[in-house]
């Protein structure tokens, strides 16, 4: 498959920039999978379409305020944007994404709100392995949350890039399908007969990082930490359906189900030919063009059908991204026959 498959246009003033107000006040368009419909509703409809039995998964991971400035020692600014903590084999550094990079090297210091940031190795991809006192509390001090660059930034979107039910911190890029809850749909789900259950994926490059390759199977995804509890492995082994709220839930999901492991460094990638093992529904936002979202999604509900639903979207003026406006795609995944020719 090449990559410019994964085109479309867009105008730029379907580009949300900020939620809907109140946030499950968003659009909500229903696809089904198995029969091509597309139905459009409202989000604090999705309990409608959950029944006893289902397991309605979240990402529970927080966004970290991972954007900071720095300078280099002859004054030169450098932003940094923070992706995980790589733990002791390096010493206590986190990975960060740096721009510019080329102007870095092992060793090098730099100065940021009065503390020292020692780049330790360079890890390709202008990712960079750096090491400091405290970079945690220099990021609760200093950093801003990182919006998505066709966001403007304000305080305002700042403090709306968090879903209501974020609990742990590690996150570089929020989970952006979760944007739509409020406590109050959260109880309706639950009055609906589903159970919600919880996972973690700290959301770093592999998620964000757009596909450059002229073959979209070339693509290589960088390595995120990810969790399943005990409680929600149960869950979701005995659901009639799993609901899987976002990409990041999906590839949490499948990457557990693939290698057994409820816990560890997922590089899964998901595109058309994908064979799905764990999810029956997936709720997601409109993604980027040339995006790995773009690609999962297709795979999921198979590329036609997802063409047809972005072209409607667009025509039905749906609000793109983060900021956006729902999906909800039913009887896909590994309840799906013959997604490749639909």
């Amino acid at each position: 498959m090449l990559t410019s498959d994964l085109d479309y246009t867009l105008p730029e003033n379907l580009i949300a920039q900020h939620p809907a107000k109140p946030r499950d006040a968003s659009r909500l368009m229903v696809v089904d999978a198995q029969s091509g419909s597309i139905s459009h509703h409202v989000f604090r409809d999705l309990p409608d379409f959950l029944t006893p039995g289902d397991a309605l998964v979240l990402n529970e991971t927080k966004v970290l305020p991972a954007r900071l400035f720095a300078r280099r020692p002859g004054g030169g600014k450098v932003e940094l944007l923070f992706l995980r903590d790589l733990g002791e084999s390096f010493g206590g550094a986190w990975e960060a994404l740096v721009r510019p990079s080329k102007r870095l090297r092992p060793g090098l210091e730099l100065t940021a709100d009065g503390e020292r940031i020692e780049a330790v190795e360079n890890l390709g991809d202008g990712r960079w392995a750096v090491r400091g006192q405290d970079l945690q509390a220099l990021m609760d001090r200093a950093g801003r949350v990182p919006l998505p660059p066709y966001i403007q930034p304000t305080d305002a979107a700042e403090g709306a890039y968090q879903t209501v039910y974020a609990k742990t911190p590690g996150s570089a890029a929020a989970p952006t399908a979760g944007f739509h809850f409020t406590h109050d749909t959260l109880e309706a789900v639950e009055r609906a007969g589903a159970r919600i259950s919880q996972v973690t994926l700290h959301i770093g490059t592999g998620t964000f990082t757009p596909v450059r390759t002229e073959r979209l199977e070339d693509h290589r995804m960088h390595a995120e930490h990810y969790s399943v509890p005990e409680s929600t492995a149960r869950t979701v082994g005995k659901a009639n359906r799993v609901v899987a709220v976002g990409t990041t839930v999906a590839r949490t999901l499948e990457s557990w189900s693939a290698n057994g492991e409820r816990e560890g460094e997922s590089t899964l990638f998901v595109y058309p030919g994908f064979q799905w093992l764990a999810v029956d529904a997936l709720l997601t936002n409109f993604h980027l063009p040339r995006s790995t979202l773009l690609a999962m999604v297709m795979s999921f509900a198979g590329r036609k059908l997802i063409e047809e639903a972005y072209r409607v979207a667009v025509e039905e003026r749906y609000r793109f991204y983060s900021f956006g406006d729902a999906m909800l795609i039913l009887n896909g995944g590994r309840n799906a026959a013959s997604r490749e020719e639909r």
